[in-house]
């Protein structure tokens, strides 16, 4: 028997190459907002809701107005980034495979339902993502687990049936949370040891088709 018999599939940095992206729009926001946050300390948590890394970086409450302004200020400014994104190499390709062997996947991402639409079109991949779970669907976002366990809700399997290929820490920590393991990326920018706790790390969609047959999805 194989050892899972879904994917949830996270999107920024796994499937489309815009963390560096979401970080100088999170500068952006932060600059118009009269705070001052380096690029390098905002890069360090792309894969965190958009709340999660305001509370970090500056201690304000989730949901306090100010976060809500942050946010939506994040929002705009993304939206000009856009045109520059770019899918990462394979990522189609990955999806296509999934479902050639059988497996069932979601999308699972701390992303809101209309960001996520213009990612999945630059990817060229939203006709094979149906199912989606994003922030707008969970009380919270990653490193919580919620978008995890709602992905897995969706699918109509056991957490232990199921794996999160992702690529930052917080994919890590949210898919442990809810009891699902995680293939790790390094094409959303963070090391091999970075990712410490998924189960194999490969460079990117490419590299695990590639691999395929030494992958936990064999």
């Amino acid at each position: 028997m194989r050892r899972y018999e879904a994917v949830l599939l996270d999107v920024d940095g796994t499937l489309v190459d815009s963390n560096d992206a979401h970080a100088r729009a999170w500068c952006d926001a932060f600059a118009a907002c009269d705070r001052d946050v380096s690029y390098s300390r905002i890069r360090m948590l792309i894969g965190m809701g958009g709340d999660a890394l305001v509370e970090h970086l500056t201690g304000l409450p989730r949901d306090s107005r100010e976060t809500k302004k942050l946010e939506d200020a994040h929002a705009e400014y993304f939206k000009r980034e856009v045109p520059k994104l770019a899918p990462i190499v394979g990522a189609r390709q990955l999806i296509l495979h999934l479902i050639r062997e059988g497996y069932r996947f979601a999308v699972a991402t701390s992303s809101k339902a209309d960001q996520l639409s213009l990612l999945l079109d630059i990817t060229g991949v939203s006709d094979l993502c149906e199912l989606r779970t994003t922030a707008d669907d969970v009380d919270a976002a990653k490193p919580e687990p919620d978008v995890i366990r709602g992905a897995v809700d969706k699918l109509g399997v056991d957490c232990s049936r199921a794996v999160l290929i992702g690529d930052t820490p917080y994919d890590i920590q949210a898919a442990r949370a809810a009891g699902v393991d995680t293939i790790g990326f390094t094409s959303g920018g963070f090391s091999q040891e970075s990712l410490a706790g998924a189960i194999a790390v490969f460079e990117g969609p490419a590299d695990l088709v590639a691999s395929w047959a030494r992958s936990p999805l064999a």
